[in-house]
């Protein structure tokens, strides 16, 4: 078992050893715009998913706030995700980023993502026993990548966090962390870049954030 400590905006700390690590797909609240990018996604031989919104049920030792972390090959990227986290019945927001294996997706997507760490930044806001007194859509994330621009958007365009723990297809009771879902790339195209800085900011005035480096191994 890992475990997992956080610094609480405003004071205090959590520490917790999650019994599920799920990351959520195609959560776009516009199921049009899911439709198409299952399409865009199946044109470069990635398979569609089993439902919508998809829950991929991975090991939670993929877990950790390093700053650099280790990937195989060289065609991994991450992407920025609102994390929310809940322990002990209490739910916190964090910032993480579901680092991929690109080349796997192709053919395996729950490998794929079980194949590269899942960075999770080390801050996390309390949201308290009520996951409805978020006040996410006012949320904007973005990632960067090499010092480049890479992701923009606001959080609104994705499913609230309440509808997506009543839907997960993955039972999930205990302490979990549920990765919420991303957003389109600026350029449109996987970048596999080897530095990343993810933020997730509020009106309210915090920020959260996290940047990590990946180190390759060839896989030859």
């Amino acid at each position: 078992m890992m475990s997992l400590s956080f610094t609480v905006a405003g004071g205090g700390q959590l520490s917790l050893t999650p019994d599920k690590l799920v990351v959520a797909g195609y959560t776009a609240r516009d199921e049009e715009s899911v439709r198409a990018h299952i399409a865009e996604l199946a044109a470069i031989g990635v398979p569609p998913p089993e439902s919508v919104p998809a829950y991929y049920d991975l090991d939670p030792a993929l877990l950790t706030s390093a700053p650099v972390v280790d990937v195989d090959g060289t065609s991994t990227s991450g992407e920025v995700e609102p994390v929310i986290i809940r322990a002990d019945g209490r739910y916190f927001l964090a910032v993480g980023s579901d680092h991929t294996d690109r080349d796997l997706e192709r053919s395996d997507i729950v490998l794929a993502k079980a194949s590269c760490p899942k960075p999770v930044g080390a801050t996390a806001v309390e949201i308290g026993a009520d996951l409805s007194e978020l006040n996410w859509d006012a949320l904007r994330a973005t990632s960067v990548v090499d010092d480049r621009p890479y992701q923009q958007g606001g959080v609104a365009t994705l499913r609230r966090p309440e509808e997506l723990v009543q839907r997960m297809t993955v039972a999930a009771p205990g302490d979990l962390v549920l990765f919420c879902g991303t957003f389109p790339l600026l350029g449109g195209e996987f970048v596999f870049g080897d530095r990343w800085e993810l933020s997730l900011s509020s009106p309210d005035g915090w920020v959260l954030t996290h940047a990590y480096a990946t180190r390759h191994h060839s896989t030859a």
